[in-house]
């Protein structure tokens, strides 16, 4: 019962969010809801026309009133014709509603995301995000422009239909005393069992979404490990569990339509059982039975329609679940809110006080670490994998704040400067490589507003690109598509390089930089940087250990902590973990 009441809420949540969007378009709703019902009382005054019609002829060949039969069809067709309108710009006004809507739900979600902490896509698939921006939206839009009107139509035909039925005759009307609470009986119990199967559904797809996504970027990996018909048989196992989930919940959401038409075509017999006993008694004319038979189909249509929509809200209030639980995750706090300062770094100096920090809690990475950056020194971070080597990158640049300590940049605890100015002062090559699709001019200039051309260039020049730049077919401005897929993983990793080092920034942060490059070119790599790095302070993370002999301070990690700390040759006289290492990666 707990959990019930529960879910209830967040269905309760959900609408609410769901009405504020809505309510934006208010007036435009406004307008649909009075073609609506514009559009169904016209098509409602068919039925009784109807009738007139059939009681200008008369029991009897050549008894017809042709003169009240064509009068009464003329009218017929002005109000279907009327009604034909009204419809066909109800469903234009909502396809532009619920465009609006969904392009201010994409905008929303989308700049959330540039809002949230680093930490939030640590923990989920790039495929569940995407699919919750890309699926789940569209799975609204559908269900606005297209049930939104259906439910509309539906409560002004009910309404209308019952409203002329009790008109015509009351006793036939008892009829569906029996049959409506029976339709609305099975719907809702159908129903409840149903919006547990779509919130399945949606997660199916989002997981299967991101295995995809997964897959496909690692194509490379897999094919070189002959991972494929592994591969195959997980993805067969994941799309089975969203095929099984998505037929469930389609199952049950269109067995409601089946049920409820049957009971409608039960009712019908009904009432031409009745109606014919009425006739007889002289209560009701051939007419009346005629036209309140369309209006009880008029009754029980959209109470069908209803039915057979069920199933697309219960999915459209699964997505639009999904999306508000991500716009309900909290967001990095903005600076203004904390009043922080703007950090103007001229020195570079970087200093660990007693850090400890883990990503989960109770569970730290880092312990109780402490070290310190001079201004222009070259510091390489080395340890096993695990030992807590990128995590020190990730305090550095406030992707995530430490649970104890504080962290300085030229004096300042870097909390009470803006995020925004921290990071302004750092440059920074990861081991994946990031371009976008444009020019590899747009590409190497991304982070340097000011740069010109001849500065582009010249970066490139040190990192060892600008030849094979060159080279390619428009040069500089080569475009660049699906993260430079024309380009190999080294050439992608010296563009990166080159634009931090067109990046006038005191702090340079390398992790693992010169993983995809040969070993001649990473040589001079490192000569071009210790040029540019004169008076910068610069942070190493490497594995390969001969890339940084030169460096002015190597950290060993492990663990978390600084286990030692010197200079290469130093710390190979001590023949210490350092020691054991830097033999390893040479030990044949």
């Amino acid at each position: 019962m707990g959990e019930r009441k529960k879910r209830e809420r967040i269905n309760w949540n959900t609408l609410k969010k769901l009405g504020h969007y809505l309510a934006a378009e208010r007036w435009y709703l406004l307008v649909a809801v009075c073609l609506a019902v514009a559009g169904n009382l016209l098509a409602l005054a068919g039925p009784m026309l109807s009738g007139y019609a059939v009681d200008a002829i008369s029991p009897g060949p050549g008894r017809v009133d042709f003169e009240r039969v064509f009068y009464y069809a003329k009218w017929m067709i002005v109000c279907y014709g009327a009604a034909f309108v009204c419809s066909y710009s109800l469903a234009a006004l909502m396809i532009h509603v619920s465009q609006r809507i969904v392009r201010r739900m994409r905008r929303d979600v989308f700049d959330h995301l540039m809002e949230l902490p680093v930490g939030y896509f640590d923990t989920r698939t790039t495929g569940d995000v995407i699919s919750r921006i890309s699926y789940d939206i569209d799975t609204i839009n559908g269900s606005l422009s297209h049930d939104a009107v259906q439910m509309m139509t539906t409560v002004i035909t009910v309404v209308g239909a019952l409203s002329m039925m009790v008109r015509i005759s009351r006793q036939l009307v008892l009829v569906f005393a029996f049959t409506v609470p029976l339709s609305i009986f099975m719907t809702r119990q159908i129903t409840r069992r149903t919006r547990p199967l779509f919130r399945v559904r949606s997660a199916s797809l989002g997981e299967l979404n991101g295995y995809a996504e997964e897959m496909v970027t690692g194509k490379e990996t897999l094919a070189a490990y002959c991972r494929e018909e592994s591969t195959i048989r997980t993805f067969e196992e994941k799309n089975g569990e969203a095929t099984k989930a998505g037929y469930r919940a389609d199952y049950y959401g269109n067995i409601v339509g089946s049920c409820i038409n049957f009971i409608n075509n039960l009712s019908l017999t009904l009432i031409s059982v009745f109606g014919a006993l009425l006739y007889l008694g002289g209560f009701l004319t051939v007419g009346h039975i005629s036209s309140f038979v369309l209006y009880s189909r008029k009754f029980s249509g959209p109470i069908n329609e209803f039915a057979n929509i069920i199933g697309e809200l219960q999915s459209s209030l699964a997505a639009a679940e999904r999306i508000f639980l991500l716009l309900d995750e909290r967001a990095e706090t903005a600076d203004e809110a904390l009043g922080v300062e703007v950090l103007d770094c001229r020195k570079g100096e970087v200093d660990f006080e007693q850090i400890t920090f883990g990503y989960e809690p109770g569970r730290p990475v880092i312990r109780d670490l402490s070290l310190k950056a001079p201004s222009g020194a070259l510091v390489a971070i080395v340890g096993p994998t695990g030992a807590g080597k990128t995590t020190l990158i990730n305090l550095l640049m406030r992707f995530y704040d430490a649970n104890q300590g504080r962290l300085l940049v030229d004096g300042r605890p870097v909390k009470s400067v803006s995020r925004a100015s921290l990071r302004a002062n750092f440059a920074m090559v990861l081991q994946d490589s990031w371009l976008f699709n444009g020019t590899v001019y747009e590409n190497l200039a991304y982070g340097s507003k000011n740069a010109t051309r001849a500065d582009v260039k010249r970066a490139a020049q040190m990192a060892m690109a600008d030849e094979f730049i060159e080279k390619l077919p428009q040069g500089y401005d080569t475009v660049l598509t699906e993260d430079g897929a024309s380009l190999s993983k080294g050439q992608k990793q010296l563009l990166t390089i080159a634009r931090a080092m067109l990046l006038d920034a005191r702090i340079l942060i390398l992790d693992e930089a010169t993983s995809n490059v040969d070993t001649e070119t990473e040589l001079q790599i490192q000569a071009a940087m210790r040029q540019l790095m004169q008076g910068k302070t610069c942070f190493v993370i490497a594995h390969r250990l001969s890339t940084i002999r030169n460096a002015d301070t190597i950290l060993v990690v492990d663990q978390g902590q600084i286990v030692e700390q010197g200079r290469h040759g130093e710390m190979m006289e001590k023949k210490g973990f350092y020691y054991r290492l830097y033999q390893a990666q040479f030990q044949i």
